[in-house]
């Protein structure tokens, strides 16, 4: 099965950046309106991604901070969050005559899930009960990629191509050296070690293994176009 190859969008980039980058990628996760996003900007995004062929995902996030800040945020709210903005991604979709094809959290969230075991089962729990079907695009062999597993959640387990990756599978954090990857080069690099040999190396060189069935890179890396020509130009050699 082909790789995916998805990228974060209408996030506040220009209009004309949103459509370079989606011509790259192969599904794009639209923000929503909690990180950032709003009716304009993902009405823009569906219409691109329909008129481009690509596939469309919701990109709930939680507000202040970009949505990398602290998560403050109980299992008890986190069921409105989704329901406000997967829904409305979903009502414009349906609009446009567009399949809303995933889900996948923002920044800070997507970490919370994974890190906070009440988080993670609320998370998949409530995507199973009100967004049936639709996969989530979750950290490759985390918690939620599990827990969608154990109830019948579709997962699409996700590998991050300009992220750097600690020994335990977790990524760097932002704030440290070594969390970004900006070189064509080193996104190559890796692409050719998870097709050759199932994985790449951490820090450290610990041998990390990885089964993703999706790519992510982000739209707001330094160099995200290069980089998506380069992961594009990989996926395309036998």
């Amino acid at each position: 099965m082909p790789l995916d190859l998805n990228c974060d969008l209408g996030e506040g980039e220009p209009p004309p950046r949103t459509r370079a980058l989606m011509r790259l990628a192969t599904s794009v996760n639209v923000a929503c309106g909690g990180h950032a996003g709003d009716a304009a900007t993902m009405e823009r995004c569906v219409l691109l991604a329909k008129s481009l062929g690509v596939k469309v995902g919701a990109h709930p996030g939680v507000t202040g901070g970009f949505g990398r800040g602290e998560v403050r945020l109980t299992p008890a709210e986190l069921p409105t969050l989704l329901l406000a903005q997967v829904g409305a991604l979903h009502r414009l979709t349906e609009v446009h005559k567009v399949r809303l094809h995933h889900v996948k959290l923002h920044g800070a969230l997507y970490y919370a899930v994974e890190h906070d075991a009440r988080l993670g089962r609320c998370y998949v729990e409530t995507m199973a009960r009100w967004f049936r079907g639709l996969p989530l695009y979750a950290l490759a062999g985390g918690r939620v990629a599990q827990l969608g597993r154990e109830l019948g959640v579709r997962i699409w387990e996700e590998a991050f191509l300009d992220r750097g990756y600690r020994a335990d599978g977790s990524l760097v954090p932002r704030s440290e050296p070594g969390a970004l990857l900006t070189r064509p080069h080193e996104v190559a690099t890796r692409l050719r070690s998870l097709r050759a040999r199932g994985g790449w190396p951490a820090q450290g060189g610990i041998w990390l293994a990885l089964r993703p069935r999706t790519l992510c890179l982000h739209g707001d890396t330094p160099g995200a176009l290069a980089l998506l020509r380069t992961a594009r130009r990989e996926l395309a050699t036998n």
